[in-house]
């Protein structure tokens, strides 16, 4: 597996300390009017989400992150957003921004129990997975879904579209976004699955899937109506990576009708 430990950022460096990096989530979440509950636990670190309901008729939007712990760029790029300011008033906000903390922690993919959690929720068995699930179910169904993530072996930014219901797409919105910072991988097979354009456009069906990462999970219990996978580059540096998914998140979400 790549390392990490040396690679740094202005803001943050690696590896992560994450009860600081939980704690400081907490504190910039109370400070902007959100709510911070705690739905699980993972050995010493607590999974928690922050919920924000703003008043009108807002969308409902959902993101996370952190759930391979060998991505650390997620988790950071929304702290970066949450400690900016970003998730004010346009929106309704759902965020589970630290899902595998000891793996961000040991820097592996997997849980401490060598679970893939982003594989673990056609049947939940993980303890994680299914104090994650509990939490979702709770939830109202969300206009817009997020999962943030960073991939090894990716030459570039890439991300994939779920949208049973054919609603008005983001994906070239963010696309576009992204190629200020990083390129667009643009391999027509990318992670074993057909691209076009940084675009993999997977089946949402989800009988037709024997795991289940958390987009299928999202899709098929109805809480997503327009889904999205987004993907940066692990080779890159940790601030370009920050970067283009700072711009990534912008874009799609100044874009949501």
């Amino acid at each position: 597996m790549q390392t990490t430990s040396l690679v740094k950022d202005s803001v943050f460096s690696l590896p992560l300390d994450l009860m600081g990096l939980i704690e400081r989530f907490k504190v910039s979440a109370v400070n902007q009017g959100f709510r911070v509950e705690t739905f699980g636990q993972q050995g010493p670190f607590p999974l928690i989400a922050l919920t924000k309901r703003s008043t009108g008729l807002k969308p409902r939007i959902y993101l996370s992150a952190g759930i391979h712990g060998d991505e650390p760029a997620p988790p950071l790029t929304l702290l970066r957003l949450l400690e900016s300011g970003f998730f004010g008033s346009q929106a309704t906000w759902f965020i589970c921004p630290v899902l595998n903390p000891e793996g961000l922690k040991l820097g592996t993919r997997e849980s401490p129990s060598k679970a893939d959690l982003n594989r673990a929720f056609k049947i939940p068995i993980e303890p994680e997975t299914q104090a994650h699930v509990h939490w979702l179910k709770r939830q109202p169904n969300f206009n817009l879904t997020l999962c943030v993530h960073e991939d090894w072996e990716a030459k570039g930014f890439y991300l994939y579209e779920l949208n049973p219901n054919n609603k008005p797409s983001l994906a070239d919105i963010m696309l576009c976004a992204a190629k200020d910072y990083s390129p667009i991988d643009l391999s027509p097979l990318i992670d074993g699955r057909e691209a076009n354009q940084g675009i993999i456009h997977t089946d949402p069906n989800p009988a037709n899937r024997d795991l289940w990462p958390e987009s299928i999970y999202l899709i098929a219990k109805h809480h997503a109506g327009l889904h999205y996978t987004l993907e940066t580059a692990s080779g890159f540096p940790l601030t370009q990576r920050l970067n283009t998914m700072d711009a990534v998140i912008r874009a799609a979400i100044s874009s949501l009708k």
